[in-house]
């Protein structure tokens, strides 16, 4: 309320001032024909093309989140989120530990294979574009200094089941994924993503069967190579990672990840009956894998929404100071424009002569707005995927939607323009 009080009293001071100062006879005898120089640039200008120009940048901004949220949705993740429930629990919280919890996850992972319509089903100690990640700093084969100068990369690390892959939709491109014999007494291996083999061998052609190393000296063979992902956020950029199979790195924490041809809202409830069959004091949370992606998805949505709304109000505003600017031009110049009727001027000569200066600063604000707008949106790239705003659509949603705002604001105006009766105007003055 301050905010408005104070607004409405400092914009009202330059019209307060400029009457104070007017000469009541000079008023008087100029009448209603008095008008400004319709080619001096004043400050009422400059600050409505800077509105202009606030709002072509909010507009930008709008449409740049709304494009990078859409294709956030349609984006390769490394990972099929469709047609999948995710299973989390904790089960040091129901008091398994150590080999009791692996047998567990077992039988937890067995029940929900048994279901009908399921289609694979594995679990890990955590997934992709989860609250909170794990990291490892690996070393190359031949290191003996393990410095962190010394790394070769610092992956993303997961422990999975065998099966993982499948029932998370990751693609294998070379090698093998995880059996059961990968236990904790076997060779320690590892399947890595296309970054990770880059990073650490040089390239991923031939390095199946290679090694790298831990802090500690353990050796570690990598069996497969599956495609990259997003592990954090949508928007990061390509980031190493490395699977391990979770009987060689145990953990409590279980996330099962079950796929199936059939809904998964009817798959849950039976999903839910037959793991607390196994043990009713399992803390289970079940959801559709899209649902549980609304935490990696919510800075574009919070961006997209949040810009939306200021893009509406800058829209808003821009209408009506256009059209102030617009129809106090045209009340100005009512005698002029009479004149120009009378003396046979055209639709489009009466329309340029009272709205060229409105549109003029419509498209100087917007143009200076819109190159604004490509250098703010820069920022939006650490917030939404793929955000850019040289995307032919979005410059096109641009003009488009400041071409509207155009011809909302001066539509009344420019009817008002070309209706003048030049006889009634010149009786009347």
């Amino acid at each position: 309320m301050l905010l408005a009080l104070g607004s409405a009293f400092l914009f009202a001071m330059a019209p307060v001032r400029q009457v104070f100062k007017t000469d009541p006879s000079q008023g008087i005898r100029s009448g209603r024909s008095g008008s400004a120089n319709p080619r001096r640039i004043t400050l009422r200008d400059l600050l409505l093309a800077g509105q202009i120009a606030v709002c072509a940048v909010l507009v930008t901004s709008s449409l740049v989140a709304v494009r990078g949220m859409i294709r956030s949705l349609h984006a390769n993740l490394g990972f099929v989120p469709q047609n999948a429930l995710q299973v989390n629990t904790d089960l040091d919280m129901a008091g398994y530990k150590g080999a009791q919890a692996a047998e567990m996850q077992k039988s937890m992972l067995t029940a929900a294979e048994s279901l009908p319509g399921v289609t694979a089903a594995a679990y890990a100690g955590r997934i992709p574009l989860n609250l909170g990640w794990s990291t490892s700093t690996v070393f190359s084969d031949n290191t003996t200094d393990y410095r962190m100068s010394n790394a070769a990369a610092e992956p993303d690390e997961y422990s999975v089941s065998p099966g993982y892959f499948r029932a998370a939709g990751t693609t294998l491109l070379q090698g093998r994924t995880f059996t059961w014999e990968d236990k904790a007494d076997a060779p320690r291996v590892a399947v890595v993503n296309r970054v990770f083999a880059r990073q650490v061998f040089g390239s991923e052609v031939n390095s199946v069967g290679r090694y790298f190393k831990f802090g500690d000296g353990t050796r570690v063979q990598v069996v497969g190579i599956v495609e990259d992902g997003k592990y954090r956020t949508i928007s990061e950029d390509p980031q190493a990672a490395m699977f391990q199979p979770i009987l060689q790195s145990p953990t409590t924490w279980t996330w099962m990840i079950v796929r199936s041809n059939r809904s998964v809202q009817d798959l849950a409830p039976e999903l839910e009956r037959m793991l607390h069959g196994l043990d009713a004091s399992l803390p289970l949370v079940i959801n559709p894998w899209e649902k549980e992606l609304g935490t990696a998805l919510l800075p574009s949505r919070a961006a997209s929404l949040a810009l939306g709304v200021l893009g509406g109000f800058g829209a808003l505003l821009a209408v009506t100071g256009i059209f102030g600017m617009a129809a106090y031009s045209v009340s100005k110049r009512l005698r002029e424009l009479g004149i120009r009727v009378a003396l046979g001027a055209q639709r489009q000569e009466v329309l340029r002569a009272a709205l060229g200066r409105a549109f003029g600063l419509l498209a100087f604000g917007s143009a200076a707005g819109l190159v604004l707008g490509v250098l703010a949106s820069r920022v939006l790239v650490y917030i939404v995927y793929q955000a850019t705003p040289r995307d032919p659509v979005v410059l096109a949603g641009v003009v488009f939607a400041m071409a509207l705002v155009g011809l909302l604001a001066t539509w009344i105006p420019a009817r008002r323009a070309l209706s003048i009766d030049p006889v009634t105007l010149l009786r009347e003055e």
